[in-house]
């Protein structure tokens, strides 16, 4: 029997704290969500595995860009990954491509072994694989326990046609989490169309506006579009209601979290 399940994306304490109140039951802890996510500080996951009873799974991910990776960045990452192996976590988020856009199976394996008995999570770099058919056949035969995807899509809804094909391809081999855009209002669709049960959301409803009474807009810190005065947290209210769908959904056949 499938058991629907909900994994919230977050970067703070603060979004950790929604997201466990708003009924996740695994987050994906990650820093900078405004470029896609990099590795989590160990002083923040500390905090969160010591406030929040529910599995972290560890973003592994250096730097903002593509997914090919130096040595040098290769090597930082499986220090990285027996750092959290060491402190607990539940799993790694982990992804590396070749050149020519295939999942690299010899890199990933060696992430892997780092990893030990950890879950593993292939992330959305397979949104950015030549061919996702075959990018899943060798996440599985890795031996992953999740592939991330939007069906290679802006969002998963538009890259639901995909990710119905994908599911069915996985047969319970792996299980297929549908994140990118994920809401309330299009859970439902994705499920009835795709059959997916696992959902991934920040569950954000917007940006919170920061408690700076002085402001000098004039300067950015980091990327222009970006203010300085927003923050993006986890809207608890938002997350519970993602999540009260995701529960409720009724399993189809073919997956089955193990």
């Amino acid at each position: 029997m499938i058991k629907p399940l909900i994994e919230g994306c977050v970067d703070s304490y603060a979004s950790c704290a929604a997201a466990c109140r708003g009924g996740a039951d695994r987050l994906e802890l990650c820093a900078n969500l405004a470029i896609g996510g990099t590795t989590p500080s160990p002083a923040l996951f500390k905090q969160v595995q010591r406030d929040f009873d529910v599995p972290v799974n560890v973003l592994i991910r250096p730097r903002f860009g593509d997914f090919l990776y130096s040595e040098a960045e290769m090597e930082e990452m499986c220090t990285e990954i027996q750092a959290f192996r060491a402190l607990g976590a539940n799993g790694v988020v982990v992804g590396v491509l070749t050149p020519q856009g295939d999942l690299d199976g010899g890199r990933m394996r060696r992430l892997m072994d780092c990893a030990g008995d950890m879950e593993v999570t292939l992330h959305r770099a397979f949104d950015m694989t030549r061919d996702p058919c075959e990018a899943l056949e060798t996440a599985i035969r890795l031996g992953c326990r999740t592939v991330l995807t939007s069906g290679q899509a802006p969002s998963a809804l538009e890259g639901r046609e995909l990710l119905k094909q994908l599911f069915a391809q996985a047969a319970g081999r792996i299980d297929v989490m549908a994140g990118c855009g994920v809401k309330k209002e299009n859970i439902q669709e994705i499920h009835d169309h795709a059959g997916i049960c696992a959902f991934h959301t920040t569950g954000r409803r917007g940006a919170v506006d920061s408690g700076m009474l002085y402001r000098r807009k004039t300067v950015s810190m980091g990327l222009p579009s970006l203010s300085e005065y927003e923050l993006w947290r986890t809207d608890e209210a938002e997350f519970r209601a993602c999540a009260e769908i995701v529960h409720g959904l009724f399993p189809g056949a073919g997956q089955e979290h193990r």
